[in-house]
């Protein structure tokens, strides 16, 4: 039998596009391009200011360093850094070679230049990582130190053509069900624990997971001896950017994060260009970029595959964020190509300090969870406003194109039962308070879609709605279900086509969105 189809198509207000061109012509990426990225932007923004470094270099091999993949350069390399720091600035060589190393820290005014075929590879050994003030998943907390970092440091790059691998592999349990059986068998015998269908890689792991309540971050433990017994469990991100100004990453890859791969935080001045990033497709918290309370910022011309959200938009979580306040804001999302993640492009869930003004055109997304993913929850606080999302093409998304969860509890998209959503919804309605968070004026045009499990679905919180959205020329086929919109004010949804097998349309506890329907039925 025939499967039947039904396109519908929705008229309403019309809103704008946002296209960049010349003589008629696209804008390639060259000298003219910084002026097509800002040329149309329908907010306020100052350009991003790249780091320039004085005509003096140094090579790691100068200062002790050998490439066989074995000898432990940690040294070699901080030293390097230090001295160029100390001469004013310039470039570190990372030649040609396998560099085993522990952590490098990032000095003002040094470009750590990556020659082709240059391997930087991470220690696996716990104890090389210790244990410091930093925060993670939006709070304030412990954790190791990472791979990478850079504090309240200006002037900063990392560049060129090598590889970064941060030995994740050692680092981060696995669920039996992201995994096939072989693989899953050939896990169990390196070692390590299993306790709910998790491998742990030590003891360790599993004590300081036993003592995190909610998300990632431990509580209960206070003394040194108990925080060193957990030590597998803090798992670092691999890029660490705190307080930093100027900063540029370019041209290198970054792979196999023990957690988040890059997370610049209350940084300005930041471009992200031609970067690539792969963490395996089963990697707890293995997200591509986490841009957190960030001002002025390009992310551009980017290749990301990760294992949770790939390009994430964040400020803080709940009190601690709030508290911060620091919204992440001015940033221009263009030309970059997500393989894999729980989400393409995603703002959430810690945006306790704000989200605004934040322009996405020109991605792609392949296989990803979800396309356009915005999501929190009661307790958080934070605006998000002024989001412009233009030209996106997306296929194989086995959930939404199009996301908006208010009741967000941890879990990824297709993880958590609709009993267990019903559940959480069911809570007792709150006031609302600065715990409470809001997502208004978003703006999504050009989106064409192929193979989603379910067109739209927006999920705003009663007390507070989700709140201009407006969503104009979207094609969506090949979908398992239409659009549903719950808890919405002032939806509007222009010249847009979705053709489904399931229900096409749900409007409940929503008010003044306007659309009308023409439905077409195929045999």
């Amino acid at each position: 039998m025939k499967s039947l189809v039904r396109s519908l198509s929705v008229l309403a207000l019309g809103i704008f596009s946002f296209a960049c061109t010349t003589n008629g012509k696209s804008v390639e990426h060259d000298e003219g391009t910084d002026s097509c990225l800002y040329s149309q932007l329908p907010f306020e923004m100052p350009r991003v200011i790249r780091p320039v470094f004085p005509d003096y270099e140094v090579n790691i091999k100068d200062f002790g360093a050998v490439a066989d993949g074995k000898t432990l350069n940690t040294e070699a390399i901080n030293k390097a850094i230090l001295e160029v720091s100390s001469q004013g600035g310039g470039k570190v060589i990372v030649p040609q070679g396998l560099w085993l190393t522990g952590p490098i820290e990032l000095q003002s005014n040094v470009n750590l230049y990556t020659e082709e075929n240059a391997l930087i590879l991470f220690s696996d050994k716990f104890n090389d990582y210790p244990i410091i003030e930093t925060s993670f998943e939006g709070l304030e907390t412990r954790r190791c130190q990472s791979p990478i970092s850079a504090v309240n440091a200006e002037n900063i790059a990392i560049t060129g053509h090598g590889v970064f691998d941060g030995a994740g592999d050692s680092w981060r349990p696995v669920k039996k069900g992201k995994m096939t059986e072989s693989q899953w068998k050939s896990l169990l015998a390196s070692g390590g624990v299993v306790e709910n269908n998790v491998w742990y890689p030590t003891e360790g792991s599993l004590k300081g997971a036993k003592a995190c309540k909610e998300f990632n971050n431990p509580e209960g433990i206070e003394t040194e001896e108990q925080w060193n017994e957990i030590r597998p469990w803090l798992r670092p991100v691999l890029l660490s950017l705190a307080k930093c100004k100027k900063v540029l990453l370019e041209g290198v890859t970054f792979k196999n994060s023990p957690s988040w791969c890059l997370h610049p935080l209350s940084c300005e001045h930041i471009t992200i260009d031609g970067v690539k990033v792969f963490n395996p497709w089963y990697s707890q918290n293995g997200d591509a970029l986490d841009l957190e309370s960030c001002t002025n910022a390009l992310v551009i011309n980017n290749v990301f595959d990760a294992g949770d959200d790939a390009i994430c938009i964040k400020s803080g979580k709940d009190e601690d964020g709030r508290r911060r306040g620091e919204p992440c804001q001015n940033v221009i999302v263009k030309n970059n190509v997500v393989l894999h993640g729980h989400g393409g492009f995603v703002v959430g869930s810690e945006m306790s300090g704000g989200v605004k003004n934040i322009y996405v055109s020109d991605c792609t997304f392949l296989g990803t969870d979800v396309g356009l993913r915005f999501k929190s929850t009661r307790g958080r606080g934070g605006v998000v406003e002024n989001i412009y999302i233009h030209n996106i093409n997306m296929i194989d998304i086995p959930h939404e194109a199009l996301l908006f969860d208010l009741f967000y509890g941890g879990k990824a998209a297709g993880e958590e039962t609709a009993e267990e959503l019903a559940g959480r919804m069911k809570a007792e309605v709150p006031p609302v308070t600065e715990e409470t968070p809001a997502f208004r004026d978003i703006y999504i045009s050009n989106v064409t879609a192929r193979g989603v499990g379910r067109a739209m679905f927006f999920n705003g919180l009663p007390e507070m709605p989700i709140r201009n959205v407006h969503i104009k020329d979207v094609t969506v086929s090949r979908a398992e279900k239409g659009i549903e919109i719950s808890q919405a004010e002032n939806v509007t949804i222009e010249n847009t086509v979705v053709e489904s097998e399931g229900e096409m349309l749900q409007v409940k506890n929503s008010k003044h969105d306007r659309m009308t329907r023409k439905v077409r039925f195929v045999m």
